[in-house]
């Protein structure tokens, strides 16, 4: 089988397969049918289907003419239809795994979707979960439920690895095709197939482990590090606003240490499909083995408390001008959980929100990227342009986003006063009405 595949692959006759086209799985799925591989993407959301199969981009890091090329020339497709699993070689699940209502993972997806590959699966296919989860997930959920419902053998009748997703967005130097990519298989002979697909397709590096557990634990690990070290810059905020010192000042300055150091900001809270939830992940593990990961568990309280802590420095802003929360015209500037992307998944900027006006203010949002935004089952529709009446308007601006298409000299101009909670408008001189987080 091992021998076959190979062959098939240097050939370029693998059909590959993409489940879940979102941001990890539409840019992975076009890149896959640039390289000569025709590619079918598997969504249980018709309206994607219906847009990718009419050349339709909705993915930010995916290139317009590059979407339309291929589809046009029949290398992509997209369905919702399962039983053309039948008819792939390569399976590559990208679905979401988000958290549920007591910060627990939800992992319905990845279990949904392997059950309906399951079904269809033939002798002889690669199956990769790309989906960020907890270690163990690969060999404890995905393998028994493929083999359970194909009645096929992993190792011997298919095989099964993990690569775990590196999807930044709006990155303008790493996207999928070139970002090195880390694999773990169950065998040797699944492993050496697995990295011969990715570097089929791939212009970076393919680093191999001897595990799957070792490649989600390595997720875990990217994001984890970054979600500690933003909690100590967080914390580290906090502690500067009362000793009157600039951090953003603090952090230029130690950033000049060519070594031993790694420059961290802080910001309203965090955001993205990885950095907020991951964590959750690796701790929820941990308590299977009687383990509490301590230093994790603080940073994430840091971090969650940030739009609060937001909040509450808004509201004492407020009170120097003689106002209240209650009743104040409030301006959130950037609702997208990081500067010049249209993705507000996870976003503290619409935590923030919902808190500020649960104690009375009237809120209204701009942002270049997004005009709305659904949250909690509702839609918000955002200030069309950013006006000088708009901005006289206000009580208090408060930027939650450092997008690079804001004017911010306009903000700083017409806006009473102003809190910059991510240093967005470091340029702006005239700094009378401005406060930094």
């Amino acid at each position: 089988m091992k021998q076959l595949l190979l062959q098939k692959i240097q050939n370029k006759d693998i059909v590959v397969g993409v489940v879940g086209l979102g941001y990890v799985g539409l840019p992975l799925a076009v890149e896959k049918a640039k390289a000569g591989f025709k590619t079918i993407g598997f969504d249980v959301q018709e309206k994607k289907v219906e847009l990718v199969n009419s050349g339709h981009n909705y993915i930010g890091d995916v290139v317009n003419e590059d979407l339309k090329e291929i589809v046009s020339k029949g290398m992509l497709s997209a369905t919702t239809d399962f039983s053309f699993v039948k008819d792939v070689d390569f399976i590559a699940i990208c679905v979401p795994t988000p958290l549920d209502v007591y910060q627990q993972p939800d992992i319905s997806y990845v279990k949904s979707s392997t059950e309906s590959i399951a079904k269809y699966l033939k002798k002889g296919s690669m199956v990769v979960l790309e989906s960020t989860t907890y270690p163990g997930t690969t060999e404890e959920l995905i393998k028994p439920l493929l083999e359970q419902g194909s009645g096929l053998k992993c190792g011997s009748d298919f095989y099964l690895g993990f690569s775990p997703e590196r999807v930044d967005p709006g990155n303008l130097i790493y996207k999928t095709k070139n970002t090195p990519k880390v694999v773990g298989a169950i065998g040797e002979d699944a492993l050496e197939v697995i990295a011969a697909m990715y570097r089929a397709v791939l212009e970076s590096d393919v680093h191999t482990v001897s595990s799957p557990a070792i490649a989600e634990m390595e997720k875990i690990l990217e994001n984890t590090y970054r979600n500690i070290n933003i909690g100590l810059i967080n914390e580290l905020a906090m502690l500067c606003h009362k000793m009157n010192i600039n951090l953003w000042e603090v952090i230029d300055a130690a950033k000049t240490k060519p070594y031993g150091f790694q420059a961290f900001y802080p910001g309203p809270g965090l955001g993205g499909h990885c950095i907020p939830l991951d964590p959750y992940y690796l701790s929820w593990k941990a308590r299977e083995y009687g383990f509490h990961t301590s230093m994790i568990e603080s940073s994430m309280m840091i971090n969650d408390k940030m739009p609060e802590y937001c909040m509450e420095r808004a509201g004492d802003l407020l009170n120097r001008s003689k106002k209240a929360l209650n009743g104040s015209n409030i301006l959130v500037v950037g609702v997208a959980y990081k500067q010049d992307i249209d993705d507000y998944r996870e976003s503290p900027a619409l935590v923030l929100i919902d808190l500020l006006k649960g104690k009375g203010a009237n809120v209204s949002f701009f942002d270049p990227y997004i005009p709305e935004y659904k949250h909690k089952g509702k839609l918000e529709k955002g200030e069309k342009n950013l006006t000088p009446a708009l901005l006289e308007k206000a009580d208090l601006v408060v930027v939650a986003a450092a997008h690079s298409q804001v004017d911010y000299e306009l903000i700083q101009k017409h806006a009473k006063v102003i809190f910059d909670t991510k240093n967005a408008m470091k340029g702006v001189k005239n700094r009378n009405n401005i406060e930094l987080l």
